[in-house]
């Protein structure tokens, strides 16, 4: 199914990112807020909950500074991975049907106050000294509103189409994913519930820092070309949706408490699902 217009297209290949509006319906959003409450053992009506040592030493949940919260596996998390809508955003923008979703996590970014107060980062996920550059595109679905100042997702418009230009201008020690922002703009992109963001990996982007009442809830998607060919990749991906575990990746530290493993079950996939997945070949 084509979700995305031919002006949407033109602004994606223009500015390098594009929203997608009432990507899934509210009743999933709903579900997936639950969940990530119960998780992270927060009372959403209870902001002294909301706050918590990064490496979890105090025996609760992590929760990073910048609001990444490891939870990958569950139904609700599954159930907007194999949503059609965002499934044919992302292949509209690759231009095939033949994917694989992202096994990712979740944010939830708290207002800041005087004991907790992330400013924002800005970085690349892909190493921008490869050649050829990674060829990669990523998305991020708002669970709740998200107004410009609230801690969502902020880019530079448009550098996917600089970046060689500019990247001649500085210097060769330079850090491959944290670019020199001087002259660089930073874009606050405000969402509804339900709208989910697709951007450029060459864009400089991050969370920011949250100034409103609220925290930011988000979901982590993304899409990439099937790699059929890769049997490991294949196996791997299965084996993590079957025992509901984390990627053991760097970046990925998981958690320790185990209640994905311990509580819930597998989720059900459907048959865009399976194949979104690798459990099914396209």
């Amino acid at each position: 199914m084509h979700v995305l217009t031919q002006e949407d297209l033109a602004f994606w290949h223009e500015h390098g990112y594009v929203i997608v509006r009432e990507a899934v319906p509210q009743a999933n959003l709903d579900a997936l807020v639950d969940v990530i409450w119960e998780f992270m053992a927060m009372d959403r009506a209870d902001p002294d909950t909301w706050y918590r040592s990064p490496d979890g030493g105090d025996g609760l949940p992590r929760l990073k500074e910048s609001g990444m919260a490891e939870l990958y596996q569950h139904q609700t998390l599954w159930d907007n991975r194999q949503h059609p809508r965002v499934y044919g955003a992302f292949a509209d923008i690759w231009e095939t049907e033949k994917l694989w979703v992202s096994i990712d996590r979740v944010n939830l970014n708290p207002p800041a106050r005087a004991d907790w107060d992330f400013p924002g980062f800005v970085h690349w996920d892909i190493d921008t000294s490869l050649r050829p550059l990674p060829q990669r595109v990523q998305g991020v679905l708002s669970l709740v509103d998200v107004p410009a100042d609230a801690g969502g997702l902020q880019v530079v418009p448009g550098f996917h189409r600089r970046f060689e230009e500019w990247v001649k201008t500085q210097p060769a020690e330079r850090d491959p994913r944290i670019p020199d922002m001087t002259g660089l703009e930073l874009k606050p992109l405000a969402t509804n519930a339900g709208d989910l963001i697709i951007w450029h990996s060459l864009l400089p982007h991050g969370t920011g820092r949250n100034n409103s009442a609220r925290p930011r809830l988000a979901q982590y998607i993304t899409m990439f070309p099937a790699r059929e060919d890769d049997e490991a990749m294949r196996q791997e991906r299965i084996s993590l949706w079957r025992e509901r575990k984390s990627p053991e990746r760097k970046f990925f530290p998981g958690d320790p408490r185990r209640w994905e493993i311990e509580h819930g079950s597998t989720a059900e996939l459907t048959p865009l699902g399976e194949k979104l997945l690798g459990l099914c070949k396209w």
